[in-house]
């Protein structure tokens, strides 16, 4: 298998894949959504609010804890759990920027695309 050219690529483009692909999947979209709508931290209810075993729940949170969007804290016999608001802002810029951009206004041959 190849290595990863991860480092041919601009910190801001790095930055934007691991985000995106943290929100890669819908379980991961509805953690954030509970997490936006408690507006503080959670300990434990995240379980209760999605179809989900708890071991697929830590899982996800795994895969947004690693992409720096969620972080974690013990608390107890709890893990509490909440949006960091520095890389949710940063992540929504580069998000808005991305999207922002105009692709070419180009008259595409019949029958190209």
């Amino acid at each position: 298998m190849g290595r990863s050219k991860t480092a041919s690529f601009s910190e801001e483009s790095n930055t934007l894949a691991v985000m995106a692909k943290a929100l890669s999947h819908p379980a991961r979209i509805e953690i954030l959504k509970f997490l936006l709508k408690a507006e503080s931290c959670v300990c434990g209810d995240i379980v209760s609010a999605l179809p989900l075993s708890q071991s697929t729940v830590s899982q996800h949170l795994k895969a947004l804890k690693d992409s720096g969007i969620v972080k974690g804290s013990i608390s107890g016999p709890n893990v509490c759990y909440c949006i960091d608001p520095l890389v949710w802002s940063t992540f929504g810029n580069l998000l808005s920027a991305f999207f922002n951009q105009k692709p070419l206004d180009l008259t595409c041959e019949p029958n190209c695309c």
